[in-house]
C-alpha cells in the first residue's frame, strides 16, 4: 500500500503527528500506529494522558533551568551537592550525561543550546543572564563550562569567558579527553568522568 493511500482519515492524521517527531520516518510512523491500535483502548488513553501532563504540568527548574517536576529541581535541592560549583551545559542531555558519571557534585546551569548563528541562534537566546547574575552574587567559585567540543561550543565558551572573567570566579572547560566535534551526550561515560574530574583553566 502506498502511504499516501491510508483506509482513514484518523489513521492518516495519526502517522502525519508521529512522523512530526525527529528520526521517525513515515514508515516508523506507521507501524508505531498500528501497533497502538492493537492495544487495549485503556493503555492507548494513559499513553496519551501521559503525553499531554508532559507538556502541560512540566516545570522548568526556576534556578538551573533543568527540566522538573517542581519549581525546583532534584539537583538544586540536594543540600549534599556543593552549590558554588556550577557545571554549564547545552541542555537536559548533557546533564543525564553528567550525571551518570557520578564524577560530579556541584550544580548544573542549562544554557539552552549554544551560540549558532548560522541556526538563527544568538546569547538572548541563551539562559546567560541569569548566570551572570548568579556569578555577580560572588557566591560561586567555579563556572565548568562543559559545552560540545565543536565550533559552536567553542564560541559560546568564548563569550562566556567574556562575560564572566571580570567576576572573582574560576573558569574551566574540560579536558580533552572529549573528542573534538563531539557532542557531550554520545560521550561515554568513563571518557566525560575523567574530562570532568581533569578540567583545565579556560584558556583563550
Amino acid at each position: 500500500m502506498s502511504f499516501s493511500e491510508y483506509p482513514s482519515k484518523l489513521l492518516e492524521n495519526a502517522v502525519n503527528e508521529f512522523a512530526s517527531l525527529p528520526g521517525i520516518g513515515r514508515k516508523t510512523a506507521f507501524r508505531l500506529v498500528l501497533n497502538l491500535l492493537k492495544r487495549d483502548p485503556q493503555e492507548v488513553r494513559k499513553f496519551g494522558e501521559s503525553i499531554i501532563k508532559l507538556r502541560s504540568e512540566i516545570h522548568y527548574c526556576k534556578s538551573c533551568h533543568n527540566i522538573s517536576d517542581s519549581e525546583t529541581c532534584s539537583i538544586c535541592s540536594d543540600k549534599r551537592r556543593d552549590s558554588s560549583i556550577i557545571c554549564v551545559v547545552e541542555n537536559i542531555q548533557d546533564v543525564m550525561a553528567i550525571e551518570n558519571t557520578r564524577q560530579f557534585r556541584g550544580v548544573y546551569h542549562v544554557l539552552g543550546g549554544v551560540i549558532s548563528p548560522v541556526d538563527g541562534i544568538g546569547p538572548a537566546d541563551l539562559w546567560i543572564d541569569s548566570l551572570e547574575d548568579k556569578v555577580k552574587e560572588g557566591v560561586i567559585s567555579e563556572v565548568i563550562m562543559a559545552l560540545s567540543t565543536t565550533m559552536e561550543g567553542d564560541t559560546t565558551n568564548f563569550y562566556l569567558y567574556r562575560r564572566l572573567s571580570k567576576y572573582k570566579v574560576l573558569l574551566t572547560t574540560l579536558a580533552r579527553g572529549v573528542a573534538v566535534g563531539d557532542e557531550l551526550e554520545y560521550t561515554d561515560e568513563i571518557t566525560l568522568g575523567r574530562a570532568i574530574n581533569n578540567r583545565n583553566p579556560y584558556q583563550q
